[in-house]
């Protein structure tokens, strides 16, 4: 079991000024495996200070040695991958061998990425008799999610500090041991004290210090709609930046001309991945009534292959999800699908055979679902697809353009040229065309509630950036 008792605020290791802990508990096992600091308010407000005064030196800080920085947080999370993979699959519940690919994996190229932007990234032009420049927009608060943790962080600290910022960083409390390690690479880099800053805590409590107070100048918030809501007013009293990352409830639209097995295929792996807690996952299918038959059998057969079992085995499909709470969450609204008229065509509420310990949910597939139905419309965060019939084109981008959110989505089609045409009238952040790859370096986020903001690439760097006119007086 990890015990941390101490938080990082202005380059050392320090106790915290409360006397809480908070536990946390292995997904598979439900046994603790960690406890952290509870952090204060008044740890916040140290932190924001020291941040604060860390800030004009850092942003001072020529790019290249910024980028050095950067380069050996990325080299010393790889030297350290075997453990934070055994720690993120434990706290989140994503097998062993897509953790070290996709939660260490990512945030180890995601940090040398940052360095390699910022060695040629332009931060001034010339626009007539003006001089341009881009400025770090100051102190950021980051307020980051349980569910990739690791890369959450990274796609807000590194760009955030790569731009000259300084950071104060609150990472989730439900998986928060990978940030402990982060602190700790950080600290052997030798980055000047104050520029990173580590408190971890609830969020009424520290995170609603990080969106409130008027030293820091922008929050980045990963998390619930509800939570960035919350994050949104509080900020508005300083007129602070905000950018958020909320949730979604993305559709993957197989046109009629489509591949029906690997569009199928495409879909529920978009669904599944990491269990269903992937805000982008594509939870809706949405397909052609004439081919729902074909639909529900090929789907029964595909999710036959999610097999169940402990994310520290290297052969498992499937993990479990995060915590208990999450689990009684995602069975009650698999239990309401079907109350509401869903058809199973795999998978259903009842606990899984040969799992008494951890948080387990069969992988789900309801089928026949009304677009407007409480499936259709809201955010479960499991391992449950709902498929939905459709009549025309038309009336399959209506259904996928039918919700609050914007975050991702696919479109499929024997056409690709038809499929691109179907996926520019899908208001949404991203859009995968017939399974196209993620691209860590294309820009990330949401339309409409799903948030406002982009990481990832040149995007994320400019989010952390102001720009500054110098008019300049024009020669005789």
């Amino acid at each position: 079991m990890q015990q941390r008792d101490k938080v990082f605020i202005n380059g050392k290791w320090v106790a915290p000024h409360g006397t809480g802990n908070i536990e946390v508990i292995h997904s598979a096992t439900e046994e603790v495996m960690g406890k952290i600091p509870e952090g204060h308010a008044r740890d916040a407000e140290d932190a924001i200070a020291a941040a604060r005064a860390a800030f004009d030196g850092w942003s001072n800080t020529p790019p290249a040695v910024r980028a050095g920085y950067i380069r050996k947080i990325a080299e010393g999370l790889k030297d350290r991958t075997e453990e934070l993979a055994q720690l993120i699959a434990g706290e989140v519940g994503m097998p062993i061998k897509l953790a070290r690919a996709i939660q260490v994996g990512g945030p180890v190229y995601n940090w040398g990425q940052a360095a390699t932007l910022l060695e040629k990234f332009a931060f001034e032009e010339q626009v007539g008799n003006s001089l341009v420049v881009r400025e770090p927009v100051g102190v950021v608060a980051a307020i980051t999610p349980w569910n990739y943790p690791l890369n959450q962080i990274t796609l807000k600290v590194a760009p955030a500090l790569a731009a000259g910022c300084t950071v104060v960083l609150k990472p989730s409390e439900v998986a928060p041991l990978n940030a402990f390690v982060l602190a700790e690479v950080i600290e052997a880099a030798g980055l000047p004290p104050g520029v990173f800053n580590l408190v971890t805590g609830y969020g009424p409590v520290v995170g609603e210090v990080l969106a409130s107070h008027p030293e820091v100048d922008m929050v980045s918030f990963t998390g619930s709609t509800r939570a960035g809501k919350r994050v949104s007013e509080l900020a508005a009293q300083s007129v602070k930046r905000v950018a958020l990352e909320l949730g979604g409830k993305s559709a993957s639209v197989i046109l009629d001309d489509a591949d029906l097995p690997s569009a199928v295929k495409g879909t529920i792996g978009a669904c599944f991945l990491n269990s269903g807690q992937t805000c982008s996952a594509h939870t809706r299918m949405l397909v052609p009534r004439s081919r729902y038959d074909e639909v529900k059998a090929i789907a029964a057969k595909v999710v036959e292959g999610y097999t169940l079992g402990d994310p520290l085995v290297e052969t498992t499909r499937l993990g479990p999800l995060i915590s208990d709470v999450q689990k009684g969450r995602v069975t009650s609204y698999i239990r309401r699908g079907l109350e509401e008229g869903a058809e199973l065509v795999a998978g259903g509420p009842d606990a899984p055979e040969g799992f008494a310990r951890g948080f387990y949910v069969k992988p789900t597939v309801l089928g026949n679902v009304d677009p407007r139905a409480t499936v259709a419309q809201e955010e479960i965060f499991g391992p449950v697809l709902s498929v939905i019939c459709y009549d025309t084109e038309e009336d399959a981008i209506r259904i996928a353009n039918d919700s609050i959110y914007g975050l991702g989505g696919g479109v499929w089609s024997g056409d690709e040229a038809r499929a691109i045409k179907v996926a520019r009238r899908i208001r949404t952040g991203q859009v995968d065309i017939n399974g196209g790859p993620f691209n860590m370096n294309a820009p990330f986020g949401g339309f409409k509630q799903s948030g406002n903001g982009r990481e990832g690439g040149k995007f994320g760097l400019e989010e952390f950036l102001e720009y500054k006119s110098l008019q300049l007086k024009k020669p005789a």
